[in-house]
């Protein structure tokens, strides 16, 4: 498992948290101490992982003894081994990832259907943003990464959600990844390297914007071409399926791209492992709802987070704290989300 190191809240949390007028906690007894597992730090997981935690700590740890660490990792698939094993109780998985770790394919075909899962909501979508050097972009659509074969593509961090993503999506495409020079790299070094052109294409699948894709927009931008999808490119990505929507990340979302690009995206969700008391879930799923003005100051990708959209189709059970929240706000929830 890759080495994950925990990281202190962060200051623009940090900031957020007095801009709001949210005391500090007091030291409470009895507390219980959990960690929120992210992905890498160039992404939109850290940031929206450390504003929940920030916010459970500062609205719960003085009233209930409940605190909340985010940490980085290397994404959604390594998030599912460590809720497996406990080293941490909640966590931000990309929707794929989840219906995988769900079902028992993909990744967790040797570990089969990971039956400790249970979800809290549905938190926002993420965007797929394929980036590759201009010289490559002969159409402007997902084909021309046919064109860097032979070339250096960040297939993303290994163990991350992007890796899984791309191992399904890919074949899905027709395009043959293993014709890449294939290089494994977060967001943030992704970005450097179409910088300084060590690396030829890459994906940033997060929310939008994208702080790392912001970075390598500015600094080359003229040497980048963001390639889109068609109706019949997103029906092709979806293998069959209905996961991934196609939808327009709007002109002026980052420096030198005035137009809007058609792209698809796909759900991320706030899941726990199945051990967690009910009262904590309920706090927590309770106090974010309660708090979502907080949340949209620190990252825009929480202000798609909707309480009517929270008991949707969704890859796993939901968790009783969860379900006992979402009755009390007179929400059906559907027996398919139900544990037996």
């Amino acid at each position: 498992m890759t080495q994950i190191s925990r990281r202190s809240l962060g200051l623009g949390a940090a900031g957020a948290v007095a801009a709001t007028g949210l005391s500090a906690p007091a030291i409470a007894q009895q507390a219980r101490s959990y960690v929120l597992t992210t992905a890498t730090t160039g992404g939109t997981y850290y940031p929206v992982g450390v504003a929940l935690a920030t916010l459970a700590k500062v609205r719960l740890q003085a009233s209930h003894g409940l605190d909340m660490s985010a940490i980085s990792s290397a994404g959604s698939t390594e998030n599912v081994k460590l809720l497996r094993e406990n080293q941490a109780q909640f966590a931000i998985l990309q929707g794929l990832v989840a219906m995988f770790a769900a079902q028992g394919t993909g990744p967790f075909t040797e570990d089969g259907a990971q039956d400790n899962l249970r979800g809290l909501l549905p938190l926002w979508f993420n965007f797929d943003q394929f980036v590759i050097d201009r010289r490559f972009a002969t159409t402007g659509h997902i084909d021309d990464l046919k064109n860097l074969y032979g070339q250096r593509y960040s297939m993303g961090a290994r163990g991350s959600g992007l890796e899984t993503m791309h191992l399904w999506l890919f074949p899905n495409l027709g395009i043959d990844h293993e014709r890449f020079i294939r290089v494994y790299l977060g967001y943030g070094p992704s970005a450097e390297g179409l910088q300084n052109g060590t690396v030829q294409g890459a994906n940033f699948e997060a929310g939008l914007p994208t702080g790392s894709l912001t970075q390598a927009m500015a600094a080359a931008g003229q040497r980048l071409s963001f390639l889109e999808f068609n109706e019949e490119e997103t029906a092709r990505a979806n293998g069959g399926g209905t996961l991934l929507t196609r939808d327009r990340v709007p002109g002026g979302t980052y420096p030198n791209l005035p137009d809007d690009k058609w792209t698809i995206k796909l759900p991320n969700y706030f899941a726990c492992n199945a051990n967690v008391p009910e009262e904590d879930v309920y706090l927590v799923v309770k106090t974010i709802f309660e708090n979502l003005p907080f949340l949209n100051n620190i990252h825009a990708a929480t202000r798609e987070i909707s309480l009517e959209g929270s008991v949707g189709a969704a890859p796993f059970v939901l968790h009783p704290g969860a379900i006992r929240y979402y009755r009390e706000r007179g929400l059906t929830v559907p027996a398919s989300l139900i544990p037996a």
